[in-house]
């Protein structure tokens, strides 16, 4: 099986859609049936191995990433490439440009929808714009073979508009980069702590829907004895006396924070997996965070508490109680769940059912069914 994906998504400092990515080609790299092709974004035109960089514009204030415009280049590489499946990974020019790919050598296409987008333009443009987003996701997604979503919350979300051929597809952990054994109490003293301070993190970029600033008052509220640390690009640089800013950082770095703190504090309302929060648990630590989007699914009971959104007085409360319970327990608990149902080898091998069942390779006696 040849497996072609194309994304926007995809930039030198970016979050979910690359992780999945890469691990995506790890998982195959070990699979000498499945060739892989990655279609991306970039400076110029060109291919290193089985990536294939084109030619696209930087998006103004992206971080880094790039807005493809014209649609026949990926089209024709597409084309070129002669795939037996392709998955596109963002709503706009590569998607199109894979359905046409696709009808063109007659091969299944899948849209794997990574954001909420009648969210976004909401919250970009105001609620004029959302019922407009929805009508243009019903068009573009109704055209695929498969619609992919990496949550309850989305699939729900998606159907919601009017769309039928939607199916549950998690994202996973890295479970050997986030590991409890990372645990490392030099890091702690690096910020000057007491041993009986409970450390608290977030990992994360800034966007309005991360909610920083309620992190910020629930460790006002919470005063001495607890501290948070802010991981991420454009944190806000006025905080809190107990509360430690630093900036991006890679993956191996961040999980010894992790796995290094007492537990995270997760704000966000809109989260459409919630992978951060996962890594936190993957790394032995409990969550508290908002009753709200895909994190009220991913985080069960006894792996962690949830509060009410937009609430810093309850967030700070359910900290409180965090630790007046047994956190350690939790964080085990959390790990446990983790390992059970989010490692990648897991993850992938449901992601290849649905590509061995789009493209034949399964008869249909023997399809899976994936929600």
């Amino acid at each position: 099986m040849r497996i072609a994906d194309i994304t926007m998504f995809h930039a030198p400092v970016s979050g979910g859609v690359k992780t999945y990515l890469n691990a995506k080609r790890r998982f195959i790299d070990a699979h000498s049936d499945i060739t892989h092709d990655l279609l991306v974004p970039g400076a110029r035109s060109r291919q290193e191995q089985t990536v294939h960089y084109v030619a696209s514009p930087p998006l103004p204030f992206g971080q880094g990433y790039r807005f493809p415009l014209r649609r026949k280049v990926w089209r024709d590489t597409l084309l070129e490439l002669q795939p037996d499946i392709i998955e596109a990974g963002d709503p706009y020019v590569t998607a199109w440009a894979a359905l046409e790919a696709g009808h063109r050598l007659k091969v299944p296409v899948v849209g794997f929808y990574h954001s909420d987008v009648p969210r976004l333009m909401g919250t970009l443009f105001g609620r004029w714009a959302t019922p407009l987003a929805e009508a243009y996701v019903r068009r573009l997604y109704r055209r695929f073979d498969r619609v992919l979503v990496p949550s309850r919350y989305m699939v729900e979300g998606l159907r919601r508009t009017g769309l039928d051929n939607v199916h549950l597809q998690p994202l996973g952990v890295d479970l050997d980069t986030f590991h409890p054994g990372r645990r490392d109490s030099g890091l702690r003293d690096r910020l000057g702590l007491t041993g009986d301070t409970r450390l608290l993190v977030f990992i994360g970029r800034a966007g309005p829907e991360k909610n920083i600033g309620q992190l910020l008052e629930v460790a006002r509220r919470l005063g001495h004895g607890y501290h948070l640390l802010l991981i991420g690009s454009h944190m806000p640089t006025r905080v809190p006396d107990n509360v430690t800013v630093l900036d991006y950082m890679p993956a191996e770095e961040a999980a010894g924070w992790l796995a290094s703190s007492d537990a995270m504090l997760h704000a966000g309302t809109a989260e459409t997996f919630g992978l951060v929060a996962l890594e936190a648990m993957a790394s032995g630590i409990p969550v508290v965070a908002s009753r709200a989007g895909a994190l009220a699914e991913i985080i069960p009971v006894g792996c962690g508490l949830l509060c009410e959104p937009h609430s810093s007085e309850d967030m700070a409360a359910r900290v409180c109680d965090l630790f007046t319970s047994d956190p350690l327990a939790m964080g085990r608990r959390a790990r446990q769940h983790v390992e059970r149902h989010y490692g990648w080898a897991v993850v992938m091998e449901t992601l290849l059912g649905h590509y061995r069942e789009l493209t034949g390779q399964w008869p249909a006696a023997e399809a899976r069914c994936y929600g």
